[in-house]
């Protein structure tokens, strides 16, 4: 309408140059644009001679006073208001005014423009491009063309803040300027020449706009061919890797339309192509003879890479296996690769960069498989690929994860195909890239911090490659830089586990003999050796004789043999196969002798006198066990001196511990007394541990017996007045004069006496331990026990004495004393004993904080309390000990991090005797239950130090104690009665603290573990019992119990009802409960009857109890829950064949309604999930496998059961694990270990996935794509004709509708379903028009069945696809805000978008959206803001979503 409205106004004017100055004053939107249709017919229609020139005047006017200025109106409005519409029309106008004066207006414009655009970016630039765009056709000087092009390329490579202008000029300029002829090569070289590529977006931004010129739908003319240019391929990879998904779908749109212009184009180009085949860096070619082979494999290609673009796996998992096809199509026997191997990495790497890791993982799985099932030729872009992408994406620890049906601690998949990945590519490898190669992988892991997982799991790989010599200096530099650089803040085990394999990778891949260094026993200069170890050997020698030997150099070289003896100790392997240690030690058994003589004179002599000697004492003393060490295992002739020395050293210090202080102690005689007890400390330790050296049969060794028995325990010694001066003294000089740590130290007198104490203990200790009477020779028996006994009491005095002087970190030996007297005292002394109980703990309380110290002192602690001498005495005597032990127990025992070693203790100590466990049932039932910790920190600490190292422990031994016990035995019988009853109990608590629970939760895990004990219990209980308790079990089954608690109670109620059938009765009782009751419950019951052959086998009298079955089942076999009907079908399933069996003769009446019914559900009709559901059930391992009395067994109870039933990992006890903890040992007769039937082989796939899809293999053997979406963009169509919309206005007007200015393009969607509905609320919100790519659509079926007749109240106008670049340009000269509905960089969140009122609304592609060639058309994309994981709405939903918003805000304007 506004073109006949424009040329009716040029028919009636006689002056057009007139009419367009009167239109100009005043130019405001609706001015300009009515401007820029005006000077729009004008170009189109052949001016009349006389007014040619006059109009070219107007023009030229009009272009530099009105239309240019009007440029820098700019994009402000962000998509609405006056001045957008201004700019947009003086666009138009200005490219209308250069059609009219054509290059002379051109040339000024560009000359104009030019310095503005050098400027930068901002409005002016802009602005500049604008006029460019308008000039750029019209250009004809060749320099002035090359400059432009070199400006807009400049821009294009600018780095940093100006993205916009680079973006308008990739995206406008360079397309208009490609429309110049003689500009096009220009912007070619420009784009792909020697001067270097633009960033990868803009280049592509800028291709595809170019894409007419350089791919032209035609075939190749006389110019350019963009196929032919490697750098444009380069261009094309990179763009299909890159992040930004706008990116990847134009180089999707580039490949594709060159592919189908080499399709169709190919005989024609076959020469052409073939001699650009013989470059060996081709990237494409093409080949009529290989036409069709071609297009499969460019279509499967193409296929993937789209479909990875979705973030769905059920949708992209079923395209995985075209991968395989890839390469079958790219790898040739004869000529290797046909394809470039680049193609298939740019899969890879899309997949390793994607958003959603499973498609990562299985991108890596794929990859890393490749050379285990595909023969793949040597290619140097593998080898970077590996070490760039690959590596890159095997640092997400995600991807580590295990299967479910691995079992803890199995190495994952991932890690598994990595080893088998890298141990196959190394064979593989050329010899001369093997070392580069793996020098380039051990870099690559010194490239970025690491986490544990993936540094573990690469470090196992290099470990498992085959040996081979192929690193060397700098490869165990770069292993170095891994354990220096990003290992060091790393969990400490999985630290510890990657340097072991990383130390096996330098042992095998590294190549010795390039350090001129050959490791054997034949090649060692032994004469090299010996001279390194001549300086340390004179100066031990020495020592025993020269005494002025400076104290620097003693030091130095006691530390040296310190460390060089402590190797011994540190070595894994067998040392008398190792030659150089050999050689040391040997070397260093010579100065042993003198060695000693020197320690002895330093340690009782006065030379030791100040208080940093005290680190040169420890030094010492550190040395003598090492060094008795070495003499057993190396040379027993040394042995007289060691115990020489230890005789020598035991009597002096002994004198010096019992010579009278002073009044006034001096600082020396103090620090004498300190090392002369650490001393006698060393001797008991070296007497202790080494009991080979028989060291005990010393005539010193009575000595210290006699010392220590009677000494007076926690003497204190006196600070000296002038300690702190002299020592301040005496550190300050040692400091500067022999700069040694050992003279540094700044002790404190009271860590000095808490030594002293200490040691005091740690030889009561030995003494106590060794010899236990504690009375002198010569005093007679009756005397002794009375005397031993009171000393006893003095010294648990002292003791506790001990523990409140001592600092918390230092009582460990106070302790072990204690664990000695408390059980002789307990009888005698209760009250002290108490009191040493209460401070113990409090103790052990305060400690709970110190990692390194608290788990010794809690073992010593718990030994002593739960001695079971102790827990016999207090049990038998029921008074106050006993209700301490207990009180302790349960208000301790679920601390947090002490639990799992306090309850080992414990149970270890209780379960020793039955005495004991009789008497604290309660504990042996806190076992039954105790299990996995579930807080890390805790994991942890329980693995470092339990001594069983396993959370299982506790309940094993529980478990294992019970199945000891006898139910002939009355002690056993009635504390087993007791566990069982509290078990109940417990199980009772629990279902009460929280009605429902989660799967694996604590209270699951908790009912578990006592329904698990109560089965173990079982067998050992007698009917009197099981009649009282069996109401509580049934109970129990009508809680709302997990499939694992579920099966153990119906598996209690079979074996009790088989064992004694007279308990029936009750159980037909649990049936007469109300709906409410059992609407949860009755599937556990009917469960039971599913074993009614079981349970009837004990009893003569079956068919009664058949009748009674069967009528109970009968009825809910008609429940209205569908899962109870099943239940109810597969226990009448049951029955009724056990009546068949015995030919019950008062059911033949019932047969034919019976068996119709089975037979009924048999065929169940259809295919839904009623069928799959009846099968399933009945294939279920508790219905179909599972035989209660022969299943009978702890493997099928702790192992077996708790798998198949889904129940976590970590609560299952596999039978090794009984084996290995021995400490109760079961009988060799024990009966009930291993499961007797196939349950033992089942998986929980096996019944609880049935119901799920094909199998990958079967997937994988797809070949068709019939299992798989493609997608396509359409651009093959006619050309567009120009006036498509005449009638809209008009149709609108007669039908008396409101005319709003919203135009919906649905020309890219194929599907009438979408175009139905898009039809209907196009015309429900009064949209002008509905644009579809062909009118067809409109006969279909499904459209009509959606648009509802809208179709005939709605304009509805053909653009052809191929149309739409011309139709969208059209639009915007006409003023339209062209709007798409796409994610970019820079969209719009559509709750935040202004809609301009004249808006034209692009839909994409159902499945590619808008083709890349047509977003850059776009004003401005706008996207719906989501809060899910699906990646998009349906087109029709998006559509209606915009559609709906331009309306509400349009009806808010008219209202405002």
């Amino acid at each position: 309408m506004e073109v006949v409205l424009a040329d009716a106004l040029l028919a009636r004017c006689g002056d057009p140059c007139a009419l367009l100055r009167a239109v100009c004053a005043p130019l405001c939107a609706e001015r300009a644009e009515a401007l820029r249709l005006l000077l729009q017919r004008l170009a189109a229609a052949e001016p009349p001679p006389g007014e040619a020139e006059a109009l070219r005047r107007a023009a030229w006017e009009l272009a530099l006073e009105r239309c240019r200025p009007l440029l820098c109106g700019g994009e402000a409005a962000a998509g609405c208001g006056e001045r957008l519409r201004v700019a947009r029309a003086a666009r138009g106008a200005l490219r209308h005014c250069v059609q009219l004066c054509g290059a002379p207006l051109a040339e000024r414009l560009a000359c104009d423009a030019l310095p503005e655009l050098a400027g930068g970016g901002g409005a002016g630039a802009e602005a500049a491009v604008e006029a460019l765009v308008a000039a750029a056709p019209r250009l004809e000087e060749p320099a002035l063309v090359a400059r432009c092009v070199a400006a807009a390329l400049a821009l294009v490579r600018e780095e940093g803040e100006g993205e916009a202008i680079a973006a308008l000029v990739a995206g406008r300029l360079l397309p208009a300027l490609g429309s110049n002829g003689a500009a096009l090569r220009y912007v070619w070289e420009g784009l792909l020449g020697a001067g270097g590529t633009p960033r990868a977006g803009r280049a592509l931004l800028a291709l595809s706009a170019l894409a007419d010129a350089l791919l032209p739908r035609g075939g190749p003319g006389p110019g350019l061919d963009a196929r032919l240019c490697p750098q444009f391929w380069r261009v094309v990879q990179e763009g299909l890797t890159e992040r930004d998904g706008l990116c990847r779908k134009r180089a999707r749109y580039l490949l594709k339309r060159a592919l189908d212009l080499s399709g169709g184009q190919c005989a024609e180009l076959g020469n052409l192509v073939r001699c650009f085949l013989l470059l060996d860096s081709s990237l494409f070619w093409w080949s009529a003879g290989e036409n069709e082979k071609l297009l499969q494999f460019w279509e499967t290609y193409i296929l993937v890479m789209e479909t990875l673009e979705g973030n769905q796996i059920h949708v992209i998992k079923p395209v995985l296996p075209k991968l395989n096809s890839l390469f079958e199509h790219a790898v040739s026997g004869e000529e290797g690769w046909l394809f470039h191997p680049s193609w298939h990495m740019c899969i890879y790497k899309r997949m390793f960069e994607s958003e959603n890791k499973t498609l990562t993982k299985e991108g890596i799985l794929h990859f890393l498989e490749l050379y285990e099932t595909k023969h793949l030729p040597n290619s140097l872009g593998f080898s970077e690929f590996v070490i760039g992408p690959l590596m890159d994406a095997l640092s997400e620890s995600s991807l580590y994860s295990r299967t479910p049906g691995q079992l803890m601690g199995a190495c994952p998949p991932l890690g598994m195909r990595l080893q088998k990945f890298l141990a196959t590519y190394m064979m593989l490898l050329p010899e001369e890239q093997k070392g580069s190669f793996l020098l380039r992988f051990i870099q690559k892991m010194t490239s970025r911090h690491w986490c544990a997982v993936p540094i573990l799991f690469l470090s196992m790989a290099l470990a498992y490659i085959p040996e081979c010599k192929i690193m060397g200096t700098e490869g165990l530099h770069a292993l170095r830089d891994v354990l220096q650089c990003t290992m060091i803040t790393h969990q400490i085990l999985l630290r510890g586990a990657a340097q072991c394999y990383l130390l096996q990778t330098a042992m095998h891949l590294t190549d010795v003999v390039s350090f001129g260094l050959v490791f054997g026993k034949s090649n060692i200069e032994w004469i090299e050796l010996e001279a390194f170890l001549n300086p340390l050997l004179d100066v031990l020698m020495k020592l025993g004789s020269n005494a002025y030997i400076p104290t620097l150099k003693t030091d130095k070289s006691l530390q040296l043999l310190l460390k060089l003896l402590q190797t011994r100790s540190l070595k894994c392997s067998n040392t008398q196969d190792d030659g150089v240690l050999c050689f040391i030690w040997k070397s260093l058994m010579t100065p042993v002798e003198s060695i000693l003589e020197f320690v002895l004179r330093r340690l009782t002599t006065n030379e030791l006198s100040t208080v940093g000697d005290l680190d040169r004492c420890d030094l010492y003393l550190a040395l003598i066990p090492e060094i008795v060490n070495l003499c057993l295992q190396v040379s027993w002739k040394k042995v007289p001196y060691i115990k020489s020395f230890i005789l020598s050293l035991t009597n002096a210090s002994i004198r010096n511990l019992q010579e009278r202080n002073c009044k006034e102690p001096k600082l020396q005689g103090q620090i004498k007394k300190v090392a002369s007890m650490a001393s006698l400390t060393a001797v008991c330790e070296l007497m202790d541990q080494k009991p080979e050296a028989h060291l005990d049969s010393l005539p010193s060794v009575d000595a210290l017996k006699r010392f220590i028995s009677f000494s007076q325990f926690n003497d204190v010694l006196k600070k000296p007045s002038y300690i702190g001066e002299e020592s301040r003294y005496v550190c300050a000089i040692a400091s500067v004069v022999l700069q040694n740590k050992f003279e540094t130290t700044s002790q404190g007198w009271g860590k000095i006496v808490a030594r002293y104490v200490r040691d005091q203990w740690i030889c009561l200790r030995f003494v106590l331990s060794s010899f236990p009477t504690l009375a002198q020779e010569y005093e007679e028996t009756s005397e002794m026990s009375l005397y031993t006994v009171e000393r006893s009491r003095k010294i648990l005095q002292s003791a506790l004495e001990a523990l409140t002087i001592l600092p918390s970190d230092q009582v460990l030996p106070v302790f072990d004393c204690m664990k000695v007297l408390v059980p002789k005292l307990l009888d005698s002394s209760e009250p002290l004993c108490i009191e040493a109980f209460d401070l113990g703990w409090k103790i052990i309380s305060s400690l709970s904080n110190t990692q390194l110290i608290f788990w010794s002192n809690l073992k010593a602690f718990v030994q002593f309390i739960f001695d079971t001498e102790v827990l016999a005495v207090a049990a038998s005597a029921k008074g106050q000990a006993y209700t301490k032990i207990k009180e302790v127990s349960f208000k301790n025992s679920f601390l947090a991090r002490e639990h799992n070693f306090y309850l080992d203790l414990k149970i270890s100590a209780l379960t020793n005797a039955f005495v004991n466990a009789g008497n604290y049932c309660e504990l042996i039932t806190e076992a039954c239950v105790f299990g996995t910790v579930f807080r890390k920190d805790q994991s942890f600490l329980f693995l470092f130090y339990s001594t069983h190292r396993d959370d299982h422990y506790v309940r094993i031994c529980a478990i294992k104690f019970l199945c000891l016990l006898d139910g002939s035995n009355t002690l056993h019988k009635t504390f087993m009665e007791d566990i069982f009853i509290k078990l109940l109990d417990k199980d009772e608590e629990v279902s009460r603290s929280r009605t429902r629970y989660y799967a694996n939760s604590l209270q699951h895990r908790i009912k578990n573990r006592v329904w698990q004990t109560l089965l173990i219990l079982l067998p050992k209980l007698d009917q009197n019992f099981l009649q009282g308790i069996l109401d509580k079990v049934f109970q129990a089954g009508f809680s709302n119990n997990q499939a694992s608690v579920k099966y153990f109670i119906e598996w209690i109620v079979i074996m009790s009802l088989h064992r004694y059938p007279q308990f029936l009765n009750k159980f037909w009782d649990c049936f007469c409960y109300g709906e409410e009751k059992l609407k949860t419950s009755i599937c556990t019951f009917l469960s039971v009857l599913s074993h009614f052959d079981i349970i009837l086998q004990n009893t003569s009298e079956k068919k009664p109890a058949l009748k009674k079955a069967l009528i109970v089942v009968l009825q809910w076999c008609f429940n209205h829950n569908f899962s109870v009907r099943l239940y109810a079908l597969i226990a009448l399933k049951k029955i009724w064949g056990m009546c068949r069996m015995l030919h019950v003769e008062e059911f033949e009446a019932l047969t034919p309604v019976i068996e119709s019914s089975l037979q009924q559900v048999e065929n169940m009709h259809g295919t839904g999930n009623a069928r799959r559901n009846w099968q399933r059930i009945q294939d279920h391992f508790f219905f179909a496998t599972f035989h209660p009395l022969k299943d009978y067994s702890l493997e099928t109870i702790f192992y077996i059961l708790p798998r198949l039933s889904e129940l976590a990992e970590d609560e299952w006890i596999s039978l090794s694990k009984f084996d290995r903890f021995t400490d109760i040992p079961l009988p060799p007769a024990f009966q009930w270990y291993h499961s007797q039937t196939e349950l033992r082989d089942l998986k929980p796939s096996d019944w609880s996935q049935q119901d799920m899809g094909s199998s990958s293999a079967e997937t994988d053997s797809q070949t068709e794509w019939t299992d798989v979406q493609k997608k396509i963009i359409p651009w093959k169509n006619s050309t567009p004709s120009l006036d498509l919309e005449m009638v809209a206005q008009d149709r609108a007007a007669k039908l008396g509708k409101s005319n709003s200015r919203l135009i919906v393009v649905a020309s890219l969607i194929d599907k009438p379903t979408n175009l139905g509905g898009l039809c209907r609320t196009s015309e429900i919100f009064g949209a002008s028009a509905l644009v579809v790519g062909s009118l067809h659509y409109i006969q279909d079926k499904q459209f009509q069945h959606l648009s509802v007749s809208a179709e005939q109240w709605l304009p509805l106008v053909e653009v052809k696809p191929s149309q739409l670049v011309d139709y969208l340009q059209q639009k915007k000269t006409e003023g339209y805000t062209i709007i798409g509905v796409e994610q970019t960089a820079k969209s719009f969140d559509l709750t935040e978008y202004c809609f301009p009122e004249k808006s034209l609304l692009l839909l994409g592609n159902e499945h590619e959206g808008i083709p890349a060639n047509l977003i850059h058309h776009l004003d401005v994309c706008v996207e719906i803001p989501q809060q899910g994981i699906i990646r998009s709405l349906n087109v029709h939903v998006s559509g209606a979503l915009l559609i709906w918003e331009y309306t509400r805000q349009q009806v808010i304007k008219q209202k405002q």
